[in-house]
This record gives C-alpha cells, sequence and structure tokens, in this order.
C-alpha cells in the first residue's frame, strides 16, 4: 500500500505532468481533482471528452497504487467512459473511484466523475489495468 504523502511524492517526481490533487486514497479507492480551467474546456462551453477520460485513468492510477504500492509499470488496458450529462465550465471535476477486483495481474475498476457540488455524475468510467510479475 502506499499513503497519500507517498503518492504526491511518486507524481511529483516521477509524473511531474500529473495535475490532479489526490483528496483521499485507500480501502480500494480514491478521490482525486482536477482543477478546471478555460484549457480544459470544448467549444460549447464545457470540459472535453479528453479531460474527463484523463481524470478518469488518473483516478484509477492512483487506487491502484494505493492498494498495491508504487507499481509504477502498471499500465492501462481498458477504458470504457460513458457520457453522462454536461459538466459545468466552471466547476472541478471530481473522480471518485472504487476498484472492483484486485488481482495478481490484473485490475478492475469504476470511476464516477462529478462537477464538483453536483449531485449527478457527469460521466461513469470502467477501466482496466495489467499488474507487472513482482520479482
Amino acid at each position: 500500500m502506499a499513503s497519500k504523502s507517498e503518492l504526491e511524492q511518486f507524481f511529483a517526481n516521477d509524473f511531474p505532468q500529473a495535475d490532479f490533487v489526490i483528496e483521499d486514497v485507500g480501502n480500494r479507492a480514491a478521490k482525486i481533482r482536477k482543477r478546471i480551467t478555460r484549457n480544459h474546456l470544448r467549444p460549447g462551453g464545457t470540459v472535453s471528452g479528453p479531460v474527463l477520460m484523463e481524470v478518469a485513468d488518473a483516478a484509477l492510477y492512483v487506487a491502484i497504487l494505493g492498494e498495491l504500492g508504487l507499481v509504477a509499470m502498471a499500465v492501462t488496458t481498458s477504458l470504457n467512459v460513458n457520457f453522462l450529462r454536461k459538466p459545468a465550465a466552471d466547476k472541478d471535476i471530481i473522480a471518485d473511484c472504487s476498484l472492483m477486483k484486485v488481482g495478481k495481474s490484473l485490475v478492475v475498476g469504476e470511476v464516477s466523475l462529478y462537477s464538483e457540488g453536483q449531485p449527478e455524475p457527469a460521466a461513469h468510467a470502467v477501466g482496466s489495468y495489467a499488474i507487472p510479475p513482482r520479482k
């Protein structure tokens, strides 16, 4: 297992391009926040689909590392996203992830994505990660 502070240090060192905030991690779950700016919007004044996919994938990765430890070479093998409603252009995106299956070589999880303060999800994702063999 990796703690929130260990994960924050890991992302700062190994993924400096990661621009999300880990709000909570543990118990096969993670919650992260992506601060939304004009750069994340598409025509029509909404958060772009690729940004939502990025946040879903990042939440899965955080939950997995929180559960298994710093397995840097864990990689996404699938990500299916259902876009449910228009996210707010002026609100952060919150991703709530829970891991459904944690195996030796594969982890499956689901992520609900919300505009901050909104009760209904803007998107829902299910993804899987391949876990490299441990030495």
